[in-house]
């Protein structure tokens, strides 16, 4: 006679370990990303609870940001997940990133490289191609806007400056930043990203368009060229 598998729940914990009543008691940030994602599995499998199935996500997709760069088709062929804890997941995810659009709407000051970081890394750490986007800074270093000016594999001689200042200067931006992502997940800046960098300072100069940073963003980390002097000399 076949042994049957068991299923394992959340309640099958010690009424302490388990994530639903640990975030009632303590709030969402005293649980880590696997207990995070046992809430919305609710189950494990057989052999795994839903926090061991959390962890094993975690570490097959490559943690949080592997989860949120994995398409939908991949999250559902993990075992233990299937097609309505996969949309659960994607839909918790997606509401993460438009929270952090809404505080990017909220105008906020860019006084340091953490600031500009924080406005894009968590949406372009998930890129899968290239994107160069700017964003456009009022006298006070309000920020005006956040605008993709290139798609795709890029290098300094593809790059035209002025169309990174033409919306620049419609828009009456006293400085920019430049930002653009590395789908490798290294954000070491290129030879290319310094002759960039170095381009867009001096045209910067020339139309009175204060070029604050450029910053290379990879997998939940970046690099600021104006930090390690890179192009700004």
């Amino acid at each position: 006679m076949k042994e049957q598998s068991a299923t394992y729940r959340i309640t099958d914990l010690e009424e302490a370990e388990r994530p639903r009543e640990r975030l009632a008691k303590h709030g969402a940030q005293a649980l880590n990303n696997a207990e995070l994602l046992a809430i919305l599995l609710r189950v494990g499998v057989s052999g795994e609870n839903a926090v061991q199935v959390g962890q094993r996500l975690l570490q097959e997709l490559g943690g949080l940001q592997g989860i949120h760069r994995a398409s939908y088709e991949e999250v559902c062929t993990q075992r233990g997940v299937g097609l309505a804890k996969a949309a659960q997941i994607k839909a918790a995810i997606e509401l993460g990133r438009r929270l952090a659009v809404e505080t990017q709407q909220e105008q906020p000051s860019i006084h340091s490289p953490v600031d500009a970081a924080s406005l894009v890394l968590y949406e372009m750490s998930a890129l899968e191609q290239e994107e160069l986007r700017i964003i456009l800074l009022d006298t006070r270093n309000r920020v005006d806007k956040i605008l993709t000016i290139y798609k795709g594999s890029l290098n300094s001689s593809m790059v035209r400056v002025g169309e990174l200042f033409k919306m620049a200067i419609r828009s009456n931006a006293a400085a920019i930043v430049v930002v653009h992502n590395h789908p490798s997940g290294d954000p070491e800046p290129s030879p290319d990203d310094i002759a960039l960098t170095r381009a867009v300072v001096q045209a910067g100069k020339l139309l009175d368009v204060e070029v604050l940073d450029h910053l290379v963003i990879g997998r939940g980390r970046y690099v600021s060229l104006k930090e390690r002097g890179l192009g700004f000399g």
